[in-house]
């Protein structure tokens, strides 16, 4: 309320042809748009196995989401977000995922996983923080706070219904608890869903107008495609990701400048090893987030947008 957010705070230096949009298209499924983009996948794998020799295990989703975590660590532009027509920049950057709680019984079950990043964090600080989530929800018995939250609303008819009509209301108008807003997915600065753990192709996922994100990712299988090489042709294959944005957050330029800083350090994930030389902020909205085997946050050198 006021313009602040538990969760972000609300900013007005944003270019008139951008912030009139959410007036002409007040839902994120009115403003949503799809890309599609592929990543070199054997440029990757050779990638994983060299850090698998040297004893360190990433995985492909894992360098997807460091170059996230980097590329808004260059353009804070992206990690803001709509609510009631309004423009509010994020205080923290948080990536939302699915995961199986069994990946070997497709039947256990999913829960939802939400995690916080840190604008310094390297490739191997984001594979830390994933694996301890993912260690804490792996297992059928194992419940966070949003599956006892699900299951406490089924268990009474139409409290799901009132209880999802209060949360909206309060989140409109910026009075929704930070402690709930830390646990619910959808108020994420990107989705990630991982469709080739599961054999499924790519997809353009829709973008929830529940919550805030407004960036949804979504990884498919490997796809061959015949390029040529040294006059040569063979097959070559493909990481693809199908990418479902929120065009109102933004200028295009941004949001160009934002995939070019991904592409580039997909291309060359050794970028990623080490921090970012310099992060850049929206004014007034410096954060950290402590690494997962440190007591005290790393202090970048920060540099207002």
């Amino acid at each position: 309320m006021f313009g602040f957010r538990p969760d972000g705070r609300r900013i007005t230096t944003i270019d008139p042809i951008v912030r009139i949009t959410p007036y002409l298209m007040p839902m994120r499924c009115d403003a949503q748009v799809f890309l599609q983009h592929k990543v070199d996948y054997e440029m990757l794998a050779r990638y994983i196995a060299q850090q698998s020799a040297k004893g360190e295990k990433v995985t492909f989703m894992q360098i997807i989401v460091a170059a996230f975590v980097r590329a808004v660590s260059q353009h804070p532009e992206i990690n803001r977000y709509i609510m009631n027509k309004q423009y509010y920049s994020r205080n923290n950057c948080t990536v939302s995922f699915t995961m199986l709680k069994d990946p070997q019984d497709a039947e256990s079950g999913e829960t939802a996983v939400k995690l916080r990043f840190d604008p310094t964090d390297t490739l191997y600080d984001v594979r830390d923080r994933m694996n301890k989530a993912i260690e804490a929800n792996r297992g059928v018995e194992e419940k966070n706070f949003l599956d006892k939250l699900v299951g406490i609303l089924h268990a009474v008819p139409g409290l799901a219904t009132a209880v999802v009509a209060l949360v909206r209301l309060l989140d409109r108008y910026g009075l929704c608890p930070g402690a709930l807003l830390d646990e619910l997915p959808f108020h994420t600065s990107m989705y990630i869903t991982n469709n080739a753990s599961i054999g499924l192709h790519h997809v353009n996922h829709h973008i929830y107008n529940f919550g805030s994100t407004s960036l949804f990712f979504g990884m498919g299988s490997v796809e061959r495609t015949m390029v040529m090489e040294n006059g040569q042709p063979r097959m070559k294959r493909w990481l693809p990701i199908g990418i479902t944005a929120d065009e109102r957050v933004c200028s295009g330029a941004h949001y160009a400048g934002f995939f070019a800083t991904m592409n580039r350090c997909l291309n060359n994930p050794a970028l990623l090893e080490v921090p970012p030389e310099t992060v850049r902020y929206d004014p007034g909205m410096e954060y950290h987030e402590p690494k997962v085997n440190a007591e005290k946050p790393v202090e970048g050198e920060a540099v207002s947008a």
